[in-house]
């Protein structure tokens, strides 16, 4: 049984951030569940590491490429890890200088992991406060006409 290290946790972050699936299969289950929390799009479970890996393609995405998680700090347990990243990014699209929520997203992240044979077999983001509010406001859609819908 390969024990879950803080050095395990960050190289899983590395992993996932390479975008190598190989790489990433070191650190990440196939049958790997996530879950998404807020009232937007990108909310709810993945229930594979393809659709997994689907939401991390649709997050750079959306930003264009500016999506990133720096770790801060990581908690490990016999068969869990928990950590706080600072998640940021710009909508794709948006001017540098923006400070609106619904473009701008910079706060941190508690994740909550469950590990089996070294391996993630299921996640879950956490947010608080007025960060759980903008993170919705964040992945909002837009409109046609590029007014933001509520969902």
């Amino acid at each position: 049984m390969t024990e879950v290290t803080p050095e395990r946790v960050r190289a899983a972050y590395a992993a996932l951030g390479s975008g190598d699936r190989e790489r990433i299969l070191e650190y990440y289950s196939e049958d790997l569940r996530w879950l998404v929390p807020g009232n937007h799009p990108l909310a709810g479970w993945y229930e594979s590491l393809d659709a997994f890996l689907e939401l991390m393609g649709q997050t750079h995405k959306l930003t264009g490429g500016t999506f990133r998680m720096d770790l801060e700090a990581v908690l490990v347990g016999e068969d869990c890890s928990a950590d706080v990243c600072r998640n940021i990014a710009l909508r794709a699209g948006a001017a540098e200088a923006s400070g609106s929520p619904y473009e701008r997203m910079d706060y941190p992240v508690f994740h909550f992991m469950r590990w089996r044979d070294g391996r993630i077999v299921e996640g879950r983001d956490g947010l608080f406060g007025d960060s759980a509010t903008a993170f919705s406001q964040f992945w909002a859609p837009f409109a046609p006409d590029g007014t933001r819908r509520d969902r």
